[in-house]
């Protein structure tokens, strides 16, 4: 697989990256041997980048991550995690203290002495732009605790702020076909600073892989369930921020584009990797046939970026106008 440097890291990661949300059982319950299938069918088709955090299942994704790897010394795999949602979102809880506390209990999950990369996980807005915030981040690193660091945004203004700092590695951001508005600054501002992309939730909770209709039930458990209105946290996270039915008219608009021997997830996830500035994407699996589908995009770029006209129309007709007030 294609591997692309992951910004200031300088570490080069897999275009196709993996997801572990969803190993954290928030999408509905995940067995163990299961999770761990996934995380072996991921490196086999050449995935060497994951992404975690410590709240996916209270650690629990971590911890899968952390006991594969253990398991399998000589991988090569970079790992991503991210810290910030076990407190209370005000700016005053972004700590050095409360830092160590979160790293450390990372560490622990993951078995490592030294984090590859930690990523604020969707914080308030103002941490992006806080001094006393970076000058913690750059104590950790000089204490060798962590390597480098990024962020995690929701809007496009906060992934300005991030990139604009002189030591941010990274940038992950809501990117897929429905979700177009990091294409006009935020993917241009980053190459320009010698920082990564990592595209989250490029299915767009799903919607892009072709498979939902009206008749589609979801978990109790599951935030596409529970969160189609934002109640647990920012709506953008579930189907992009609009109404399920407005999503599966897109999709299948989206899926009449597909050309022929490729998937309607797989074109999804290839059209995000030829968008110029994009390090990697990281699709969630909850198969060892879904990681080894979604590895396989890597090799359907070209014929994806083909669809890049016809995905702007789909996008104006459905969410340039409906699209959440915040971004």
């Amino acid at each position: 697989m294609e591997q692309r440097i992951l910004g200031r890291t300088g570490r080069p990661v897999s275009v196709v990256g993996l997801g572990t949300w969803q190993l954290g059982a928030d999408w509905g319950e995940v067995e163990d041997k299961d999770a761990v299938a996934v995380l072996h069918a991921a490196v086999e088709a050449g995935v060497t980048f994951f992404d975690t955090a410590d709240v996916y299942g209270d650690g629990r994704s971590e911890a899968t991550i952390g006991g594969f790897l253990k398991d399998n010394p000589d991988l090569d795999v970079f790992v991503g995690t991210k810290m910030g949602r076990r407190v209370d979102q005000t700016p005053e809880n972004y700590t050095l203290s409360n830092f160590r506390q979160w790293i450390d209990r990372s560490r622990t999950n993951l078995g490592v002495d030294s984090l590859d990369l930690v990523q604020l996980h969707c914080p308030p807005t103002a941490v992006y732009s806080s001094d006393e915030v970076y000058d913690a981040l750059d104590t950790l690193v000089a204490d060798g605790v962590i390597r480098n660091y990024g962020v995690s945004v929701e809007r496009t203004d906060e992934a300005l702020a991030a990139i604009a700092r002189g030591t941010t590695a990274s940038v992950q951001i809501i990117l897929n076909a429905f979700r177009l508005k990091p294409l006009d600054e935020v993917l241009p501002a980053a190459k320009a600073a010698g920082v990564g992309i990592i595209a989250r939730v490029p299915l767009a909770s799903g919607l892009l892989s072709g498979k939902y209709t009206k008749d589609t039930a979801f978990a109790e458990d599951d935030h596409r369930n529970y969160n189609r209105n934002g109640a647990a946290f920012d709506v953008g996270e579930t189907f992009s921020g609009v109404d399920y039915e407005t999503g599966l008219q897109a999709a299948r608009e989206f899926a009449e584009l597909v050309p022929e021997g490729i998937t309607t997830a797989q074109a999804a996830l290839a059209w995000i990797i030829a968008q110029d500035g994009v390090s990697t994407v990281i699709p969630g699996a909850r198969t060892p046939e879904q990681a080894r589908s979604n590895a396989a995009a890597a090799g359907f770029v070209d014929q994806a970026d083909d669809m890049s006209d016809a995905v702007a129309a789909i996008y104006d007709r459905h969410f340039r106008a409906t699209v959440h007030p915040k971004w």
